[in-house]
């Protein structure tokens, strides 16, 4: 697909406000959602879903992988950015539509260096929390949703401040930046079989940050 022709249906006309966060509805239509699922399925098929320990030992209830120089881990060893899979081999490479994504909706921005994905089955959460493994909070963080929508919150930078809830739906882009780039934040529930794009339901959670 030549380079002008990529993403033809983003749309970022409609954009929300969530405490600071911007929220852009619908920004993917359904063809620019098919194109990135395949480009999710390449990186996953080289770098597997993996379901990660915290620190304290329990199992995350999200699944998830990256793309890039560095992908996210958590282990006994506390969270941290990695340059290789848990199997010892290398991050594959972002996608090019979604370093294009990148360069449209966040255009001053430093490249991206790390795509991470997860994947939300039935029953799947994230609680709330902050974005501080980057060394350059500067940068903004970009969020795309593909697949069943999820029920994101978001705080303010205190712990425990008030919190708005909002569904995210395939194709929604969301970015935290500016003062919301150490927003509270978090998935509190997926509404399964809302959408059609995965053949066995569930949704997928690119987020693509600047780590260093």
């Amino acid at each position: 697909m030549k380079k002008e022709e990529s993403f033809p249906e983003l749309e970022l006309g409609h954009e929300l406000a969530l405490n600071g966060a911007r929220l852009f509805k619908g920004a993917l239509g359904p063809g620019a959602q098919l194109e990135l699922l395949e480009e999710v399925r390449r990186v996953v098929a080289r770098a597997p879903l993996f379901q990660p320990r915290m620190p304290s030992g329990r199992k995350m209830s999200v699944r998830m992988s990256s793309a890039g120089r560095f992908g996210w881990i958590s282990d006994g060893a506390g969270y941290r950015y990695a340059a290789c899979h848990p199997s010892g081999m290398p991050w594959p490479p972002i996608p090019p539509t979604l370093l294009e994504l990148w360069a449209r909706v966040v255009p001053g921005a430093r490249a991206p260096e790390c795509c991470l994905v997860n994947f939300y089955g039935g029953g799947a959460r994230m609680g709330l929390h902050q974005d501080r493994d980057e060394a350059d909070f500067s940068q903004p963080v970009l969020s795309v949703s593909l697949g069943d929508d999820g029920l994101f919150r978001i705080g303010t930078t205190r712990r425990g401040g008030p919190t708005m809830s909002h569904w995210l739906s395939s194709g929604d882009v969301l970015v935290l930046g500016g003062a919301a780039r150490l927003a509270w934040h978090g998935v509190d529930r997926i509404r399964f079989g809302s959408s059609r794009l995965l053949r066995e339901g569930g949704r997928l959670n690119l987020t693509l940050r600047v780590v260093t």
